[in-house]
């Protein structure tokens, strides 16, 4: 059987857990060679046997996204090993602390900015040459629906995906012309550690698992 994304480069931003970890193995299995990217090492490992045992090469790269001048060396090692990069999936994110505004402490509002919306607009910057390398690209960015209403107490959270979404429009405009297929994508309520750790009292089970979202993913992908 024919591989979907066989040839192709693809870099999982946030790969060590929950969708990303997901979305991985599933273009992994694909054919795709993937370039993992997360801050936990051992998870990271992890994953790279997984996608070794399925018969898929893959480059783990364990960074702290947070150091943004990071993700401009990152581009540069991606240049010099492939000169493209096929498909982008920026998975990270964080909650931070529900609380009114006036109660948010300053760090835990940059770091959730950071992570959430300028890590997306540096990897841009970064990794744009390299999409413009292929010869079809994908750069997919994981939005949640919530934000379409506003909720107390969720400021820097919400505030940093209305961003990422208005980032990612703007981006998509001046794409216009190029071979690069940008959007974000709403995979709704999973059973992931993350929502568990902002929602403890919620039972998970009845949500979709990762592994079911991937596919959707995989979908918006066409060669």
């Amino acid at each position: 059987m024919k591989k979907k994304l066989k040839g192709k480069v693809a870099l999982i931003a946030g790969s060590s857990r929950g969708l990303g970890r997901s979305v991985a193995k599933l273009l992994a299995r694909e054919g795709a060679e993937l370039i993992l990217v997360a801050r936990t090492i051992g998870a990271l490992e992890e994953l790279d046997d997984e996608i070794q045992s399925i018969g898929s090469r893959s480059t783990i790269v364990p960074m702290d996204l947070e150091d943004n001048d990071t993700i401009d060396a990152l581009g540069q090692e991606i240049y010099k090993k492939w000169g493209k990069l096929d498909i982008l999936i920026s998975t990270a994110a964080i909650v931070g602390d529900i609380t009114p505004i006036s109660h948010l402490d300053p760090k835990v509002w940059d770091k959730v900015i950071n992570i959430n919306l300028t890590v997306n607009y540096r990897l841009i910057r970064s990794l744009e040459p390299l999409l413009k390398n292929s010869e079809k690209a994908h750069a997919i960015f994981i939005t949640d629906g919530m934000i379409k209403e506003i909720q107390p107490f969720w400021a820097p959270y919400h505030i940093s995906k209305l961003g990422l979404e208005s980032l990612i429009e703007i981006w998509k405009k001046e794409l216009t012309l190029t071979n690069i297929k940008a959007l974000t994508f709403d995979p709704g309520k999973m059973n992931t550690e993350l929502r568990a750790s902002f929602m403890p009292g919620e039972n998970g089970q009845q949500f979709n698992h990762p592994d079911e979202i991937s596919k959707k993913v995989l979908g918006l992908i066409n060669f």
